[in-house]
């Protein structure tokens, strides 16, 4: 005969040990965390003193999460802010900490990184009005999360 799976919530200190590796591995905001938690069938009361003790041994620091998303999410990406800003927001980081992760972007490297995006995708546009091709690479770095006046300055200066 089959064996049950075991589907009682694991002993606290388990369920301790599994977030602590589980944030060690990477960044988390704390909203992964609580997932995480009800997944494991951990809830209530036991789950918030987790939670505490997990941000008190700093495994779980919501401002580091945010630095380092957008830092990835920038560099490996190539997101641009207002992208990060909505990402962020979803997973219910603090406005706080989404300030201090957008501060880890700078703003030479920034403007660089969109006129990379823009002059990529340039490149496969087909041959069509200078005016569509300044529309359709302002639409495409919108997309990317960059902002509508900055990307409209980075295309003018690719056609000059």
């Amino acid at each position: 005969m089959a064996e049950k799976k075991d589907t009682s919530p694991p002993a606290y200190d388990v369920a301790l040990a599994k977030l602590q590796h589980y944030c060690a591995y990477q960044d988390r905001c704390h909203q992964e965390v609580r997932t995480k938690l009800l997944d494991l069938g951990v809830r209530g009361h036991e789950l918030e003193i987790i939670i505490t003790e997990l941000i008190q041994e700093n495994f779980l620091n919501e401002e580091r999460f945010a630095r380092s998303f957008a830092r990835g999410k920038f560099r490996i990406k190539r997101w641009g802010r207002i992208k990060i800003k909505i990402e962020l927001k979803k997973r219910d980081v603090s406005a706080y900490c989404i300030k201090k992760g957008l501060s880890e972007i700078d703003d030479i490297e920034y403007y660089d990184t969109l006129e990379k995006v823009i002059l990529t995708k340039k490149k496969s546009l087909k041959p069509d009005t200078e005016f569509k091709q300044k529309y359709k690479l302002v639409q495409h770095a919108m997309r990317r999360g960059f902002e509508t006046a900055l990307a409209w300055e980075v295309v003018h200066e690719c056609f000059k």
